[in-house]
C-alpha cells in the first residue's frame, strides 16, 4: 500500500499537467450562458457538429440552421461545447469592430502562424503589436499605390491570356482555370510585394513556390492530433515536422532574409521602388519602438504570399465560372468592356475600365455570392463575460433579438471569457432577408439598386463581409489588402 500510494503521489503532478487544461476545458463549457441557446443537435459527443460542417458551403448547412433556429444560435465544437453562430447585423459588428476583446481562438491562430512562418504576422498579431503593423503598412495599401502596381497586372494577364489561347487551339482542350490563376497571382504578389521573379507562368516550378506548396497544404490537413495537442500539452511534444518541411521553412526563412536585405540595400539608391517590400523598409526607418524586426517583416512576407494569391484566384475562379453559368451576365459584360474606348496608355485605358459601371457590379457579386473566405472564429476574452448586443426591431417593424431554448425572448447575448463565436461571413452575404428570395443567385444587375437592408451589415465593402469590418471600434481586422485585391 506504501508503494502504491508513493507510486500515485508521484504521478498526480504528471496526471494534473496533462489533464488541467481538460478539465479547465470542460468546466468552462459546463458553465457557458451559451447552454441556455437554441441549436442543432450533437452529432458526436467528441466531434459535436464540426464534421458536417466541414461541407458546410455545399449543403447550405447554416441557412438551413438560421431557418430552423433563427439569426442567433449555439451548434456543438469538441467534446460537446456550446459554440455560438451568429448572423445578426449589430451582433457582428460589436463582435468584429471590438476586434482585440474577441480575437482569433489560439488554435486559428497556431495554424495561421503555420502557414505565415510564425505568429508575428499581421494575420496572428494581437494587441499593441498588431497596432503597430498596421499603422507601418498602410502607406502600402494607399489606392494611388496600389494604382501604380497595376503594369505587372496587366503583364501577368496578358501571358496568362496568351497561354490560355495558344491552348483553345487544340481540339478538346481543357484548362484548369484554378491552377493557372494561382500561378498568375502568385506572379503578381512576388513582383508587387517583394520584388521577386516567381515565373510561375513561365516554369513548372520554382524553390520559394514549392517550399510555400507544402507548408500550405501541410497547415490545411485537419487531423484529431491538432485538437488533441490544443487541449493537451503533452501531445504537444510529439510535433514532428518531416525533413521536407524543415527544409521549406528553411527555404522561406533564406529567401526572405536576402529579401530584406536586398530591399533595405535598394532603399536608399532607387527611392521610388514601388513594390510592397520597400515602402515597408521605408516606413520602418522610424524611432526604435515603432519598427518591425527582422522576424515580423519575414512573417509579413509569407502572410501576403498566403493571403494574397490564393483567395485572388479563388475569387476569380469563381467568377468565371458564374460568368459561365449566366450567359446574360458574360455577354453583358462583353459588351460593355468592348465600348470602352482602346487607348495606347495603360494607364489610361486602367482608368476606363475602372469607371465600367456593369463590371463593378460583377466583382461586388462574384464577392458577395462566393466569398473565398466562409466563414471566421472569434473568442470573447473580455474578463468578465460580455453581452452582445442583437438587432432590437427587424426591418418590418417586428420584434427583434432571439429566442433562447426556454422560449424567452433576449434583446442581447449573454457570454463568458474563453466562449468560441463563428461569423458565417458566406450566410450573411447570401441572407434572403437582405437580398431577397434569389440570394444565392448570381445577379449583377440587383447591385443597380441594392437594398436598404443591406446598409446593416458592417462590411469594409459593399455592405458584404467578404474583406470583414468596416467599422473598427477597438482594434482593425479588416483586409489591409482589400484594395489590391479589387483592382487586381
Amino acid at each position: 500500500m506504501s508503494l502504491l500510494l508513493l507510486f500515485l503521489l508521484l504521478l498526480a503532478p504528471f496526471l494534473c499537467h496533462l489533464f488541467y487544461p481538460f478539465l479547465l476545458l470542460i468546466y468552462r463549457q459546463r458553465r457557458s450562458p451559451l447552454r441556455h441557446l437554441n441549436g442543432p443537435p450533437s452529432r458526436s459527443w467528441f466531434l459535436g457538429n464540426l464534421i458536417e460542417m466541414h461541407d458546410q458551403e455545399n449543403s447550405f448547412l447554416i441557412e438551413t440552421w438560421q431557418d430552423l433556429y433563427g439569426s442567433t444560435f449555439t451548434y456543438r465544437g469538441f467534446v460537446g461545447g456550446c459554440r455560438l453562430m451568429t448572423t445578426d447585423p449589430l451582433a457582428v459588428a460589436h463582435i468584429l469592430g471590438n476586434a482585440y476583446s474577441y480575437p482569433k481562438p489560439d488554435f486559428v491562430r497556431d495554424s495561421l502562424a503555420t502557414m505565415a512562418a510564425g505568429h508575428d504576422g499581421l494575420l496572428t498579431s494581437e494587441g499593441e503589436q498588431h497596432r503597430k503593423q498596421r499603422k507601418i503598412l498602410t502607406p502600402a495599401f494607399t489606392h494611388s499605390h496600389i494604382k501604380s502596381l497595376t503594369p505587372i497586372f496587366w503583364e501577368k494577364a496578358e501571358k496568362l491570356r496568351d497561354i490560355w489561347l495558344d491552348k483553345g487551339t487544340l481540339p478538346l482542350a481543357r484548362v484548369d482555370a484554378l491552377s493557372w490563376l494561382g500561378r498568375a497571382t502568385l506572379d503578381v504578389i512576388g513582383l508587387a510585394g517583394f520584388g521577386y521573379h516567381f515565373d510561375s507562368l513561365s516554369q513548372s516550378s520554382d524553390e520559394l513556390a514549392d517550399a510555400f506548396s507544402i507548408i500550405f497544404s501541410t497547415a490545411r490537413k485537419f487531423r484529431v492530433m491538432t485538437i488533441l495537442q490544443v487541449w493537451f500539452p503533452f501531445f504537444r511534444r510529439f510535433r514532428r515536422n518531416s525533413k521536407t518541411m524543415l527544409q521549406a521553412q528553411a527555404t522561406m526563412h533564406r529567401i526572405g532574409t536576402d529579401l530584406i536585405q536586398r530591399a533595405t540595400a535598394e532603399v536608399s539608391e532607387k527611392p521610388v521602388n514601388k513594390d510592397l517590400l520597400s515602402v515597408l523598409v521605408r516606413s520602418n526607418s522610424a524611432a526604435a519602438t515603432q519598427r518591425m524586426s527582422t522576424q515580423e517583416i519575414l512573417c509579413q512576407i509569407s502572410t501576403f504570399i498566403a493571403a494574397g494569391h490564393e483567395t485572388t484566384a479563388s475569387a476569380l475562379t469563381w467568377c468565371l465560372y458564374a460568368l459561365s453559368q449566366s450567359p446574360h451576365s458574360q455577354s453583358t459584360l462583353r459588351a460593355a468592356l468592348r465600348a470602352i474606348p482602346t487607348s495606347d496608355s495603360q494607364s489610361q485605358l486602367t482608368e476606363e475600365i475602372l469607371k465600367c459601371e456593369y463590371l463593378d457590379w460583377v466583382v461586388r457579386e462574384t464577392l458577395r455570392v462566393h466569398a473565398p473566405i466562409t466563414n471566421t472564429m472569434r473568442v470573447c476574452m473580455k474578463d468578465g463575460g460580455d453581452e452582445i448586443p442583437v438587432t432590437s426591431t427587424s426591418e418590418n417593424g417586428s420584434l427583434g433579438g432571439f429566442t433562447d431554448r426556454y422560449g424567452t425572448r433576449r434583446s442581447s447575448i449573454p457570454v463568458n471569457k474563453w466562449d468560441i463565436i463563428s461569423i458565417p461571413i458566406s450566410a450573411i452575404n447570401r441572407s434572403s432577408e437582405v437580398w431577397g428570395s434569389d440570394a444565392k443567385v448570381f445577379r449583377p444587375e440587383r447591385w443597380a439598386s441594392p437594398p436598404s437592408q443591406a446598409n446593416a451589415i458592417p462590411g469594409l465593402y459593399s455592405n458584404i463581409l467578404t474583406f470583414l469590418n468596416g467599422n473598427p471600434l477597438d482594434g482593425n481586422r479588416a483586409c489591409i489588402g482589400y484594395k489590391f485585391a479589387l483592382i487586381e
